[in-house]
This record gives structure tokens, sequence and C-alpha cells, in this order.
């Protein structure tokens, strides 16, 4: 920052001439000793505003998040007037993920000091991050109607477009956005817009972008520091080198991250501290598997610590959470260097990341090593590619040791499946397929995935079920408006009459569990298989056939049902799983065999029995720490069995 200053007092010279060289060093990208110049400068003129911006911005850059924000509150008391402070409030209280004040404080400036699009696209960011997507849409366009050719805030505005259901409209800002150059972010939008355009079920339009981000990837170096998408390559493809180099691109990012001091504890006998990391201790998915996992933990050998950065919704789910824990962490709104810090002074042994590269993660957290041994578990189906994650908790089949290149962790097994359940969900409660808008009479296939599993191989094969199975139906989820007509269309090219497809609404869990009991057989998709979905299934006493590929995600299926002891309905390729399929259609006693068999697995079957489940995940958590106890590195953890003989 070019500020002309011209100390009068010999003082006034010194601060200065700390001033001219944290000016020198920042040019040279050395932030920390420019910060350090600052604030030499500030203890001699402490209400300098261009020493205190100067301060902030070297802070901000420092990746000291606090002192940026204190810095930018100081010099914009001292000069109102001051953009530069201004934005660096901003930023701070973004990286800090406090979207509520952010938005607070930018509804407060003046109007006098809103006519320029950096305001109007940090209008639309805050109040895209605090839900009011319509109303970030209209901050938007303001900001565009300034520079009309800003590709970063038609991406931004794309989001906000996704968020509303609105793929359609997304998938052109994320194209416009392209169009206008993006940068270094180029290879993370085009996931992006492949991700809509799947969702959408425009397949020609997603299978362009696919091969844009795939070459893309393919061509940079293992080094090469990028923005990816990574939940789109993990999704999208079967091709499990390719997700690990993905990830690893967006792993590089955080290579330069230092990590937080922390004094080593060293364990005689005491109980194992272990942490949970998640912006998701509320009504969502993560929390609904979790919460009888939290309530079954040992308190007698591990001491749990739940550390959340999410929002609290106030629904019952988030009291069960809270009230499962011997230690609920709320640090939503800190940055990630003071969550490492209050991480490394609970002196952890382990720490677990629930959200992977999902919405509002905190990879950052991570990568300043906080605990001794890190985890990643649950959130993310797939590698994170870095070096500061020690292991990945999967299960015999969506982690074999065999696929231990395809990952950058070390691999460490639960003996049945990876997947927690909730024992207390709904149970399945009596209802007529007429309420459900099915024929009586009809054998229906349940395809209950969200339209961006759905592919165009896996729908040759389905169109192939309703050819071959002439009284059967294909009942889909209708997840959003957008995508039906696409994948009607997909359908009729395909040459199904589509009166044979029936679309079901979204509903909550109980009434979602009850129409499910409805189908016949639940036909999975392929690469990216149903989770959550598929337990959902076999919980409703649904026979579930899948297709597993060669990475975690399409694998998943395949390990629930060796936990329901159906191992036999998990395939291994597209013809297998259609001749499956096939089988099952013709065979209603051996339909009536297996729904026998999942009723009786609510109660018995591995898969929800939390207690043993939580017991297994002791004792993996145990032998990570033990290892490190003993000095030694992470290795790969093969399944054991946790129950007694």
């Amino acid at each position: 920052m070019n500020v002309i200053h011209k100390p009068a007092s010999r003082q006034g010279r010194q601060a200065h001439q700390h001033w001219e060289r944290g000016v020198a060093q920042s040019r040279k990208g050395q932030w920390g000793e420019a910060l350090r110049a600052f604030e030499a400068a500030l203890k001699i003129a402490p209400k300098d505003d261009v020493y205190l911006v100067n301060a902030a911005k070297a802070a901000l850059e420092s990746d000291r998040i606090a002192q940026a924000l204190d810095y930018s509150v100081r010099a914009l008391a001292r000069n109102p007037a001051s953009e530069v402070a201004l934005f660096i409030r901003v930023a701070a209280l973004q990286r800090m993920q406090n979207h509520a004040e952010t938005l607070a404080y930018l509804q407060s400036v003046p109007e006098a000091r809103r006519n320029n699009r950096e305001y109007w696209s940090a209008l639309g960011c805050a109040l895209q991050n605090t839900g009011k997507q319509q109303e970030a849409i209209t901050a938007f366009m303001e900001a565009l109607t300034i520079q009309m050719d800003d590709a970063i805030t038609h991406y931004r505005m794309g989001i906000s477009f996704y968020e509303m259901q609105l793929k359609e409209e997304a998938s052109e800002c994320f194209r416009t956005g392209l169009i206008l150059g993006l940068g270094a972010n180029a290879l993370h939008v085009h996931g992006m817009l492949a991700y809509a355009e799947r969702e959408n079920c425009r397949w020609v339009q997603a299978a362009e972008e696919e091969a844009n981000m795939r070459s893309m990837v393919d061509a940079l170096d293992d080094t090469a520091r990028v923005m990816t998408a990574p939940f789109a390559h993990v999704t999208l493809t079967d091709d499990p080198l390719h997700q690990l180099k993905a990830c690893r691109l967006m792993s590089n990012n955080f290579a330069d991250i230092k990590p937080v001091v922390r004094r080593e504890r060293v364990r005689h006998g005491e109980r194992i501290r272990v942490g949970y990391v998640s912006a998701d201790f509320h009504q969502h998915a993560t929390s609904v598997l979790m919460a009888e996992v939290f309530e079954h933990h040992d308190r007698s050998r591990f001491e749990v610590f739940l550390y959340s950065h999410g929002p609290d919704d106030k629904t019952p789910m988030r009291q069960r959470i809270e009230a499962a824990a011997e230690h609920f962490v709320e640090l939503a709104g800190a940055s990630d260097q003071d969550i490492a810090q209050r991480i490394a002074h609970d002196q952890l042994d382990l720490l677990i990341d629930l959200k992977g590269y999902t919405a509002q993660n905190r990879m950052g957290v991570f990568a300043r090593r906080p605990a001794p041994v890190q985890a990643t578990y649950l959130g993310f189906p797939g590698t994170t590619g870095s070096t500061f994650i020690d292991y990945i908790i999967g299960d015999p089949v969506v982690t074999p040791l065999a696929h231990e290149a395809h990952f950058s962790e070390k691999i460490a097994q639960l003996p049945v499946c990876y997947q927690p359940n909730d024992r207390q969900r709904p149970r399945p409660q009596p209802m007529d397929r007429k309420a459900a808008g099915l024929p009586e009479d009809a054998l229906v296939l349940c395809g209950f995935n969200q339209a961006y599993k759905i592919s165009p191989e896996v729908l040759d094969v389905w169109c192939g079920f309703l050819r071959d199975i002439p009284n059967a139906v294909l009942w889909l989820l209708d997840w959003h408006g957008q995508a039906r007509p696409h994948l009607e269309e997909e359908l009729s090219v395909r040459g199904v009459d589509l009166a044979r497809i029936r679309w079901a609404p979204r509903l909550g869990l109980a009434d979602h569990i009850n129409r499910t009991q409805l189908a016949d057989i639940f036909i999975d998709a392929w690469p990216c298989n149903a989770h959550t979905t598929a337990s959902d299934a076999l919980w409703a006493g649904l026979p579930v056939v899948t297709f597993m590929g060669q990475t975690f995600a399409s694998r998943v299926a395949g390990s629930l049902l060796n936990a329901v002891g159906l191992s036999e309905l998990a395939t291994e390729s597209l013809a297998a799983y259609r001749a499956k399929v096939l089988a099952l259609a013709a065979d209603p006693a051996e339909r009536a065999r297996i729904r026998a068999q999942l009723a009786e697995a609510r109660d018995q079957a591995p898969l929800f029995d939390s207690a043993r489940y939580t017991a297994d995940l002791e004792q993996l958590l145990e032998r990570m720490v033990l290892r490190r106890d003993h000095g030694a590195r992470a290795t790969h953890l093969a399944a054991i069995d946790a129950r007694p003989a």
C-alpha cells in the first residue's frame, strides 16, 4: 500500500522506518516479517490508521485472523472511510465463517459507501452464507451492473441458484464465469458445472465438463496447488487414481500452513481423548448416523470431545448430540487457527474429521496438526489426498487393503461396515400402495438415489428391466423439479412409456421409510452408490441390488449388504447386476425370504447394532493411539473382530 507518510518527530521517523520495512517485506510476500514490522511501528504510533491497515492486511495474509479483525476494526475507528480496512474486516469475518456478523456489518455500511462492485459482491456472499439466496442473487446482480464481466461474481451467483435447486441457471452462471476466465479457480468450477449438469440429468453437457475436469487434472503435476471440486471427482467417476490426484491437488493448497504448537501428552493408563470435528451436529445425515455412537462411547475408556463449527438449529437431534458428549465445544465463527489452538490445548490423542471435502469443512484445522493422530471418517466417501490425515476409517469392502494405492491415508478397517446406524430411527409402519400412487399388481423397482447418481450406463440397464419385465414400473425420487423433465426425455429416447414411471416426492424420514417398503427391489446406482438411502431401504425391509466399482463411493451399498448377511446381492459388473435383478424379479419366494431376513436384521444384524459397532470403532481407535504411544508410525490396520468368542 503506497501511502506517503511525512513524520515530523524522531519517534515518528522511527515508526516510519518500521513501516517502510514492512512494506518492502510485504512486496516479497514475507507477510509474517511484514506484520512484525508494522506492529513495531504501531508500538510507537498505535493510532496511525495507515499502520493499522497495513498490519491488518499482513495479519490476514499470515493467517492470524483474529489480529486482522482487531487491526481492521481499529483502523476503521480512526478512518471510517477506509475501503481497504472495510474489506479486510469482511475477509477476516468470512475466514472465521462468522457469516451472521459479516452480514450485519455490511448492512450497516452507509449508502454512500456502497457504490462499488466489491461491496455488493461481499454482501452477496454474506447473504448466500446465511441462506438468503434470493437476496444474494439481487446483490450479485447489483455487482454485475457495475462490472458485468466479473467472472467470480457470475460464479458466486451460480452457487445461490444452485442452492435454490435452480441447477440450469446455476450451470449458465458457472459457464459464463469460465468463459470470462476464472484462472486458478477454473478446475473447481468445471467440477461444479459437471456436478450441476449431472444433477439436472443433462448428460451431454455433463460429459463434456467431466472430460474437461479429467484432462485438466491429468495435465497438472502432482505438486500443483489448485482448487478442485473433490466431491464431483469422487462421485462422478470410478477411477480411484484420478480421484486421489484431484484430492491431492486440493490438499496441496494447505502445504505452507504451519502446525500449531502443542504439548504432547504421555498417557499412563488415562482415558484416550478423542475429538470429532464437524459442522453437522444438528438435524443432518451425519448426526442421524452418529448419534448412538456418541451415546454408546465407553466413558471409562474414552474422553470424547465434539467440536462444532456449524449452526445450532435447536432441534431434538442437536439436543441429543449435545447430551451424548462429555465435552461439547461450540466453535462456530472461530478461525481455523483458533479452532486448532483450542484442540491442541485439549491435548487429544486422536482427532477425527467428519466432513472431508464437503460444505463448511475445516480441513485447514487438520492441516495445522492439532492432534498427534488424525483420521477422516464417514462424511466424505474417498481419500483426502493429504499428508496431514493419517488414517481413513473404512472396512474390508469399501477400503480393501488391496486398494491401498488409492488412498493417501493408511487404511483402518472396521470389522464389518464403516457406516454407523441409529436403531432409534422410525420403524416401518403399514402403508398401502395406493397411498403412494403405486399400482397394486406391478413389480416396483425403486431407484431412490439423487439425480446426480443416475448415470447413462445405469439408466440403460434400468430401461432394459422395463422391457424384460412387462409388469414392472420404475419408481424414482423427484429430487428437484428441473431434473425430472430431462430424465423423462432420456427415458423416452430409450423407448420407455412414461406411464411406467412413478415419481416420489421428498418426505420426512418416517414417511420415507414407510413408503420405501412398498417397493419390490431397490436398484442401486453407479459409480456412486446409495449410502444412507441404502441403509434406509434395508431398514425398511427392501432387498437392495448393487454394482460395486473400484472406488469407495461405488462400494458402500456392498458394504451395507455384507453387514446384513446379503453379500450375494452385491455384484461386480453391470451384466451381473442386471442378471441379479432379473432373477430376483422372477422369484417372489426369494424376495419374501430376504424381507424376512431384513426384518430380523433390525434387531440382530451388525449393520444396526450400534453398541457392537461402537465397541468395534473404539477398538480401532485404540489401536491407532497405541501405535502412537509406542512411537510407531501410522500403518494399515486390517479388520479384526472385537466381539468375544
